[in-house]
This record gives structure tokens, C-alpha cells and sequence, in this order.
């Protein structure tokens, strides 16, 4: 290591750990230095999309040149230098004997799997070892399994409730305000169809060095990328600029239309600042007192709801999934409630299919390495609960094509949420549904190949059959004694639609799946 470098401290920054209000930074200490990496570890362990490899490394390019600019020293290593490993522990072995420091310090990371390696790389040192918080979120790992312990239910409304009162947020005295808690059935407008979202606000970073640099060390990415004008925040400042814009033009009908689905409109009104939050660029209590500010300010503008439905995804279910990641990993990623083995259709990874729904939510997934959560819940993942694809193959898609995926966020919303394949701990029933309802909340089933009246026709809308043919499939699981207590509550009028049906009409709608599941690829 270079003279310069001598330290008395190391410590590590991961890439999703750019918080520049975090405590280190409060003063310089030049026996301090702080290390960044890129690493084959982190672009290796999943198939990511090459938006997402782009923009955590411009991200943390950035942030080590803003520290190094206030005066803090900095070691970065790219993903050519020579020295570089491509493994966290072991460039950190050689960084720590050539600099002949005496502590290594580093961050709680958010992935079970990073916890890990770093836990037995501090345990293998001769040296002292501090393990800062991130000073990030808003509830200690282990919050959520105190307030639930003993309970098989973890239930969100209430895990909300209890961060509204601590935080403040949206509460008059200790009531609700508007009187309630929670506004969801306000939250689920159908825009007209022609109804123009605005434009999402988007960057013009030149990261085209940078994705040759990726091509070139042969990192396997997907999806796509105009890398010279790469759109996404890479700092605090301009992920300010996205809270902003949301707040501004998007907030007053964010709410109303959050569920809603509208061809070739990727963002709607959603804020596209989960990707800026994930690496810790903005603060969740910063976002969500901005949007309650607005609200305060010009109600007639910004109703409640608009308000309230944003803010319970940050404090509510944001806490609540990191919440229940720590509570149940790594168990949870082994859990497979229907024992589901189907492999993920080939059209995943291409978009090719002739359903109108998933042809947009997957192109515009590879396009822009996002999609919003209805998107994600009740086309893709929808689609792949009633087809029986294994939860792994789920997972892995997810992780990979989302920008702002990463691994405690996203498995506990796709194993958990979206294929219930925990058995109900995260979400209070399969979130499945037929094309009546996508049909209802969009505008694709117009312009598709399908006809969603159709149910065992030759070109019945293939969400269809698979509905009753994922409930008739598991109907023993759905009510036997390993079932979510109430679930049949919620669910049991499926059952009892299925039940009035003729014999002669439940065999043919199975029929019809069955002959679906045979052609997965061919859809």
C-alpha cells in the first residue's frame, strides 16, 4: 500500500451504505482512511441488470469523491486494479496489513449473507474491530420480532400504527389524522384510458467508461442501458431533486392511481426514489416528513390519502419487511409453502409473450431496470404463483432486474408477498387473482392477443384457468391445518364460487389450465 495510506483505522463502506450524514463523517481523522470496492463478489452472486451495476458503482464513485473533497481519506478500489481480489475479506487482509492499522470498523450490512462473512472475517483478526449501526432506518433489526414474538402472525397494520406514533408522523395529538389510520380503499383509481402520467424526471449521467470497464472484465448483466445518459441518481443531491419532483407533480395523484396499470407508462406517479433510499442517499424519515409537509400545506392539493398511502410504504411496510428479513432468515429463503418446482418461463428474460400485461411489465422491466409494485405483484409475480414457478427461480429474477433490488427487501417481498411461499407470514393471503382484475385496474387487456372474457377458449386470457386451477391445486394446503389462521376468511368465497360451479365447467377450466402449464414458453 502506498505510504499515504498508512492508517491507524480501516473502514469499510459497502455500496449500499452512501449515507453522507452518517456519523463517521462528522469529523476528519487522518488516521482514518475509508474503503470502497467493486468486486466480482457483489456483480457475480446474481444475475443483475447492467442499470443496476452502473449505478451502484457511479453511486459509490461519487460518494468516495465527495468524502475525499471534505477532507476525509479514501481508498478505492475498481474493478481493474490489480490488487483488487474481487472478494471483500481478502482485499481487506492485504489492505489491513500494508496499512498497519490497529482497528477495522465497518457498517451493519442489510444482507444476511454479507452479516455473515464480515462477522467471521472480524472474528479471524488480531486486531479491534467496531461494528457501527448505518444510522439508516427508523427500527433496530430485531424490533419486529420482539413485538411479535410468540405470535405465528406478523401483522403490518399494527407494526404501522406503532411507527406512526413513535414518529409523529401524520398523527394530531395521539389520533390519526383525517380520523383514520389507513386509506387504501381510496388508493385504487383507474386512470381514463389516454391519461397522460408526467414525464418521470430523469438524468444525463455519462457512464459510458464505466460500462465498457464492466463489459470488459466480462460481468454477465441483462436488460439495457444508453449508458451516456444513464438516468438514475448517482448522489444526495439529485436523489433531493427526485423527492422533490414527486413531491411537486407527482404526490397530489400518487395515491389515487397507485395500483393502477397503463401501458408504456413505467413510472405513473410513482416516486422512483426507492433505488436513491436502498443505498442510503436519503434519509426515510427525510421523505416522509416532506410529503406530510406538502399534505399540511396545501390539502386541498395533496388529500390524505395521497399522503398516507406513501408514507405506510416507507415507515409501514419498508420497517416492516427489513423487520421480518431478520426475524426469519435465512430459513426464509428455503421456504416453499405449495412446493412449487416449475421453471420460469423463457419470456422472462425476453419479454416475448403475446399477454399485453406481461409484455409491457417485462420489456419495460429489461428497459429500465424497474417497475412499480402492482407491476411487480399482480402481473409478473401473479403470473408466476399460478404457473408453479419455483420460489429460487422467482427470486433470482427479481433480485437481478430491479435497480433497487437488494436482498432484504426483495426476498421478503417476492418469497413472502408475492408467492406466499412462507405460508402466510408476510402477506394475509396468495395474492392471485383472474384478468377480471387486471383488467380493471389497466388498459392492456384491449390491445392483447387474449380475449379476458374468455376462459377455456383457444385464446382465453391465460390468467384464467390458472386461477382456479392454482386453488383447486392447493385447496388442501389453502385449508388444511398449516394454513394461515383466517385465511379461509379472506379466500373462502373462491371456494364457494368454485363449489356452485357445474362439474362439467370446473373440468374444462382445468382442462384449459393444464394444456396452459404444457405451453408456459409458448404464451
Amino acid at each position: 500500500m502506498p505510504e499515504e495510506l498508512k492508517a491507524r483505522e480501516l473502514r469499510l463502506v459497502l455500496g449500499d451504505q452512501l449515507n453522507v450524514g452518517h456519523p463517521w463523517y462528522s469529523q476528519c481523522d487522518h488516521q482514518v482512511v475509508y474503503v470502497l470496492m467493486e468486486v466480482r463478489q457483489e456483480t457475480d452472486y446474481a444475475w443483475h441488470h447492467v442499470q443496476k451495476v452502473l449505478g451502484f458503482f457511479g453511486a459509490m464513485r461519487r460518494f468516495a469523491q465527495q468524502l475525499r473533497e471534505k477532507g476525509h481519506r479514501v481508498l478505492y478500489l475498481t474493478l481493474d486494479d490489480p490488487r483488487n481480489t474481487q472478494e471483500i475479506p481478502r482485499n481487506l487482509r492485504w489492505l489491513l496489513e500494508g496499512s498497519g492499522a490497529e482497528r477495522f470498523a465497518y457498517q451493519l450490512p442489510d444482507e444476511h449473507r454479507l452479516d455473515d462473512q464480515l462477522k467471521a472475517f472480524a472474528e479471524d483478526l488480531d486486531l479491534a474491530v467496531e461494528v457501527a449501526d448505518s444510522a439508516h432506518f427508523l427500527t433496530e433489526r430485531t424490533e419486529l420480532a420482539r413485538l411479535f414474538q410468540g405470535k405465528k402472525q406478523y401483522l403490518m397494520e399494527r407494526f404501522y400504527r406503532t411507527m406512526r406514533e413513535r414518529t409523529g408522523l401524520l398523527m394530531d395529538g395521539d389520533r390519526p389524522a383525517g380520523g383514520r389510520w389507513n386509506f387504501d380503499k381510496e388508493n385504487r383509481g383507474r386512470p381514463s384510458k389516454g391519461h397522460l402520467a408526467p414525464p418521470p424526471l430523469l438524468f444525463d449521467h455519462d457512464l459510458s467508461g464505466l460500462s465498457e470497464l464492466v463489459r470488459r472484465q466480462g460481468v454477465k448483466t441483462m436488460g439495457t442501458v444508453d449508458a451516456r445518459h444513464f438516468p438514475w441518481p448517482l448522489d444526495r443531491s439529485e436523489a433531493l431533486q427526485l423527492l422533490d419532483h414527486f413531491v411537486d407533480h407527482l404526490l397530489p395523484d400518487f395515491g389515487r392511481y397507485q395500483d393502477a396499470l397503463m401501458p408504456g407508462q413505467w413510472a405513473l406517479y410513482h416516486s422512483r426514489l426507492s433505488f436513491a433510499l436502498n443505498l442510503k442517499l436519503l434519509d426515510p424519515l427525510e421523505v416522509c416528513r416532506a410529503v406530510e409537509e406538502a399534505w399540511r400545506s396545501d390539502p386541498e392539493r395533496i388529500g390524505i390519502a395521497q399522503a398516507e398511502g406513501f408514507i405506510r410504504q416507507i415507515i409501514g411496510w419498508r420497517e416492516y419487511m427489513r423487520g421480518i428479513y431478520w426475524a426469519h432468515m435465512p430459513g426464509f429463503a428455503e421456504r416453499n409453502f405449495f412446493g412449487h418446482d416449475r421453471e420460469l418461463p423463457a419470456w422472462y428474460w425476453t419479454g416475448d409473450t403475446r399477454m399485453a400485461c406481461l409484455r409491457d411489465a417485462i420489456r419495460g422491466s429489461l428497459e429500465n431496470a424497474y417497475a412499480h409494485h402492482i407491476q411487480r405483484l399482480m402481473v409478473t409475480g401473479n403470473f408466476a404463483l399460478l404457473a408453479g414457478v419455483h420460489p429460487d427461480a422467482v427470486d433470482a429474477w427479481y433480485l437481478g432486474i430491479y435497480i433497487d433490488a437488494i436482498e432484504w427487501v426483495e426476498i421478503t417481498n417476492t418469497r413472502g408477498m408475492s408467492q406466499f411461499a412462507d405460508g402466510g407470514i408476510v402477506g394475509t393471503k396468495p395474492y392471485v387473482s383472474s384478468g377480471a382484475y387486471l383488467d380493471r385496474m389497466g388498459h392492456h387487456c384491449k390491445g392483447c392477443h387474449y380475449d379476458v372474457k374468455d376462459r377455456i377458449g383457444e385464446r382465453a386470457c391465460p390468467f384464467n384457468a390458472l386461477y382456479w386451477h392454482f386453488h383447486e391445486r392447493n385447496r388442501s394446503r389453502l385449508e388444511g391445518p398449516d394454513a394461515r389462521p383466517g385465511l379461509m376468511t379472506r379466500i373462502g368465497r373462491v371456494y364457494h364460487t368454485w363449489d356452485a360451479m357445474d362439474a362439467d365447467t370446473r373440468e374444462a377450466l382445468l382442462n384449459k389450465a393444464e394444456r396452459t402449464l404444457q405451453q408456459l414458453n409458448d404464451l
